[in-house]
């Protein structure tokens, strides 16, 4: 299976998650890969659109590999596989994660524009990336959802490695995911177009 694009990738993903309809559920895409696919998500299922920010913490010579990643809320997750394997240093590691903060607070002035976020409590809340490798940014969005009392967390993801699924799994009450392919070498190759979003793709779908 491609996807043509993250919009078609988020269709697919919808018909798989239709059974949460009822429930009138947040969705809440990742900028900014995954919130064309929350949009399209959306659409199907219904309920309210809104986004999470995390960041990857990424490997300095393989940045789309994770060691680990943070969210808003001051959480962390790191990935110890990844870090044993790249012998990254603890002070590279914190010079990095000083970087994606300072990232992770820009975008949410740009994305935000100083709006309030959805309110997560008491709702089924379904999280949305456009694929996921490591699943380190995907554990995050769901341990910042859970501080904020959701009656439940679903994650969605286009593509996913079995690993990545695995880890996430522990996190989520419900893990959907279309395309688990053998060998995943990274995300993009399950799409043929995979551009690098602009903010303002993101707050045009926001809006």
């Amino acid at each position: 299976m491609i996807y043509a694009d993250r919009i078609a990738a988020g269709r697919a993903l919808g018909a798989e998650l239709e059974h949460l309809r009822a429930s009138r559920p947040l969705v809440l895409g990742l900028p900014r890969g995954g919130v064309p696919v929350a949009a399209a998500v959306r659409e199907i299922i219904g309920g309210d659109l809104d986004i999470l920010l995390v960041r990857k913490l990424g490997v300095p010579w393989q940045p789309e590999l994770a060691m680990g990643a943070i969210g808003e809320d001051g959480v962390r997750v790191l990935n110890p596989d990844v870090l044993a394997h790249t012998g990254v240093s603890q002070r590279r590691l914190a010079a990095i994660e000083e970087t994606e903060r300072a990232e992770l607070e820009r975008r949410r002035e740009v994305l935000r524009g100083g709006a309030e976020p959805v309110p997560i409590a008491g709702r089924t809340v379904v999280i949305v990336d456009d694929g996921m490798a490591t699943g380190a940014t995907v554990m995050v969005a769901c341990r910042v959802a859970r501080l904020h009392q959701p009656a439940a967390v679903v994650v969605g993801v286009p593509v996913s490695s079995a690993e990545a699924i695995r880890r996430v799994e522990a996190e989520a009450d419900e893990v959907v995911c279309p395309l688990v392919p053998r060998s995943l070498g990274g995300v993009g190759v399950a799409y043929r177009d995979f551009h690098q979003l602009a903010d303002n793709e993101v707050t045009e779908l926001l809006t």
